[in-house]
């Protein structure tokens, strides 16, 4: 058996583990769990050869738990392989289509030799454009397609690059907690320190943040936002907006909105944007994406857009990581924010039918679910006893005796204890079979 002893945010445990192993982990702070077969990113054998190895990594590594991600999909793909039909309700990936003109664009483009060169790094200028117009359109917001948008690979990688860009050591940023774990950890990555804030209720949020604010020095840098919100579905008005803005003046924060989940919403709810509010450009940025809106989460495109500063802060740092994205794909990108919106409701309509299959299902055998109002996520409180045994325990018992996939709360920071993300991703038959067998697996559970 090998040894290791396991790292986390410079503490050390002196639990000896075995390779392919589930394990639990304290720390000071943290709960974890991991499912990896060796750990060498994550740990040191307990042999001294560290003292002399070639290979050895930053510091910010130990800081950095195995992605909750790249576990579930681990053991969905090992049971898999064994034969099994693991029903995969743990990342958020959707399995609809993109729409036909989208596509065929794509196409059309990616055959022009003009399109294999270097693209426009900051985005086509079309496509700058059609961004500003799409947030005209939408939320009656002027922006300047020039300086106020720019283009990334996605929202998760532009968040990140923006953290490097605006966060140090020394720095603190404020993050709701739970938190989708790129909000928590790009900071960290960035040397920053996180601060978290539980999400809800909405007043005592700002309470919160207005007392960290007056009793931290240096003050926090960064409020990282994500409405409507990854995990838990929470939503919010433009009235919070405002509260936000003037938090931040007097604070002398900026804001980040992820906003992600834009237009996945139920129930005649409209999520606002954070630019919508009187002053929002003065102190902030929005993220948005399409992987959501018009099912593109491989395409790999999103966008930045507000504050002028921090934008161009954004496009510097960017400049010295990437290129931008494939010219074909941004061409794409112009139709679907020009001729896509009618996709958009009926794309709406078949995830809310998923919400309710799901959540009526869950409510017929025993679960007190609360639906969303937005985002492709139920967020499940788990009920008693099994809450007992821990989200992540209780996650791989649903997974190793009812070939269900799902997300633990705790992988978005231990705020998540006690729920599971259930992504709405599969279609209504497939969710009422996942209903079934995770009854039948809670009914074989020791508790």
């Amino acid at each position: 058996m090998r040894q290791y002893i396991v790292a986390y945010q410079g503490y050390h445990s002196d639990t000896i583990i075995k390779d392919d192993q589930y394990f639990l982990l304290y720390t000071v702070k943290n709960l974890l769990w991991f499912s990896f077969p060796n750990f060498t990113l994550f740990s040191k054998e307990l042999t001294g050869v560290e003292d002399n190895s070639i290979i050895r990594f930053a510091n910010r590594m130990d800081q950095l738990p195995p992605y909750l991600f790249g576990m579930i999909n681990k053991m969905k793909m090992d049971k898999r392989r064994n034969g099994d039909d693991v029903i995969d309700l743990g990342m958020g990936n959707p399995m609809d289509p993109t729409p036909n003109a989208v596509i065929e664009k794509l196409v059309e483009v990616a055959q022009d030799p003009k399109a294999h060169r270097y693209p426009e790094s900051s985005g086509l200028p079309h496509l700058k454009k059609e961004i500003a117009k799409y947030y005209d359109r939408h939320y009656n917001i002027s922006l300047d397609a020039v300086k106020e948008t720019y283009f990334t690979i996605g929202s998760k990688e532009g968040i990140s690059h923006l953290c490097l860009a605006i966060m140090g050591p020394g720095d603190s940023v404020l993050v709701p907690a739970p938190a989708f774990p790129i909000h928590i950890y790009a900071a960290v990555i960035a040397g920053a320190n996180v601060m978290r804030i539980p999400i809800a209720p909405e007043t005592d949020f700002l309470d919160r943040i207005a007392r960290v604010c007056e009793s931290c020095y240096p003050r926090p840098k960064v409020l990282m936002l994500n409405y409507p919100h990854n995990p838990t579905g929470v939503v919010t008005d433009k009235t919070f907006f405002k509260e936000i803005v003037t938090l931040a003046k007097r604070f002398k924060f900026m804001v980040i909105n992820d906003f992600a989940y834009a237009k996945i919403t139920y129930d005649g709810y409209v999520a606002p944007s954070f630019l919508e509010v009187e002053g929002a450009k003065d102190v902030g940025v929005e993220f948005g994406s399409f992987s959501k809106s018009y099912n593109m989460a491989g395409w790999r495109i999103g966008y930045c857009v507000g504050n002028e500063k921090i934008v161009s802060a954004l496009g510097q740092i960017k400049g010295y990581f990437d290129y931008g994205i494939f010219s074909a794909i941004q061409v794409a990108g112009i139709i679907a924010l020009r001729d896509c919106d009618n996709t958009i409701p009926e794309l709406c309509k078949t995830y809310e039918t998923r919400r309710d299959v799901l959540c009526s299902g869950l409510e017929r055998i025993g679960w007190d679910i609360e639906k969303p109002k937005a985002g492709m996520f139920v967020w499940a409180k788990i009920p008693e006893p099994y809450a007992q045994m821990g989200a992540m325990e209780f996650a791989i018992q649903l997974m190793n005796k009812g070939n269900v996939a799902v997300a633990p709360g705790t992988g978005f920071s231990e705020e998540g204890e006690g729920y599971l993300r259930l992504a709405l991703v599969e279609n209504e038959e497939r969710l009422r079979q996942a209903v079934r067998q995770m009854k039948k697996a809670m009914e074989q559970m020791k508790v």
